[in-house]
């Protein structure tokens, strides 16, 4: 079993920074896939980013070169670094975890999910 508790949402301008984090309970957080995905108003929850156990990472088209993923196993937390913000990324956005995850861009495939935490964007 493993929680997961968000953090670092809030309201920024276009073109503005937000960093994420996600803290995870127990002991083996390093053999977790962990995962970010978003939902907007009205909108399926959508993958936007992924680091495996060996630090490799993925991200959503929509995001790459802007966002950054990355895990501290120390700290058991993720990190999703959000840059160059769009009106558009706004959304809740959840931290997922899983062991045995063989497609990283469904959301399915995650046991383990986050409360969420609200991102909004101005324009």
């Amino acid at each position: 079993q493993v929680q997961l508790v968000e953090s670092g949402g809030g309201l920024v301008q276009a073109g503005g920074s937000l960093r994420l984090s996600c803290a995870a309970s127990g002991r083996t957080f390093s053999r977790y896939v962990m995962g970010w995905f978003r939902q907007a108003p009205g909108k399926e929850r959508e993958f936007v980013a992924a680091i495996m156990r060996s630090g490799s990472t993925y991200y959503a088209d929509s995001v790459k070169g802007r966002f950054t993923i990355s895990r501290d196993n120390a700290k058991n937390t993720v990190y999703l670094q959000m840059n160059s913000l769009k009106p558009e990324d706004t959304a809740v956005y959840y931290c997922a975890a899983d062991q045995g995850v063989t497609t990283i861009t469904s959301s399915a495939t995650y046991d383990y999910w986050g409360q969420g935490t609200q991102v909004t964007v101005s324009s």
